[in-house]
């Protein structure tokens, strides 16, 4: 275990030799993974950027919820570019970490990497984007992060 910028362990994957040697995610452990299928696609056989846009809000809140006991909702998602294609049968990673814990917010860099199902079965990077949540009440109002 190792420490994140909040303080709280984190679990991290050993080296294991893979085709992430280079990848600056390649010690982190994926909050999710998922297999892209056909009805993810698009009539090109490329996924929709929703699909991905879902399981990567999906995978920072993973990792926000380690850091507070509170309900949280998404309240932004920064600048997302998406700059190599998935295609069905792809392995979609998504890895997370929390940059910043404020008042009421937490930011979580989520990181999507795409493993490809045809040889050479390279990773290559697919987006990065830095996730909002904001700690509510049962009124949804915010309130502070804290446990």
């Amino acid at each position: 275990m190792t420490k994140s910028a909040s303080g709280k362990g984190r679990r991290r994957r050993g080296g294991s030799g893979n085709s992430r040697a280079n990848s600056k995610t390649g010690s982190l452990q994926p909050a999710i993974r998922v297999v892209m299928m056909p009805r993810d696609a698009n009539y090109l056989g490329t996924i929709f950027g929703g699909v991905i846009l879902s399981s990567l809000d999906l995978a920072g809140a993973v990792e926000a919820q380690q850091q507070s006991d509170r309900k949280l909702v998404t309240t932004a998602m920064h600048e997302v570019k998406f700059i190599a294609p998935v295609f069905v049968g792809d392995l979609v990673s998504f890895y997370t970490e929390t940059v910043k814990i404020g008042n009421s917010s937490i930011t979580v860099r989520v990181t999507v990497e795409a493993t490809r199902a045809l040889a050479p079965h390279e990773t290559v990077r697919v987006t990065q984007a830095d996730v909002v949540y904001v700690a509510i009440d049962e009124a949804g109002r915010p309130v502070p992060v804290q446990r």
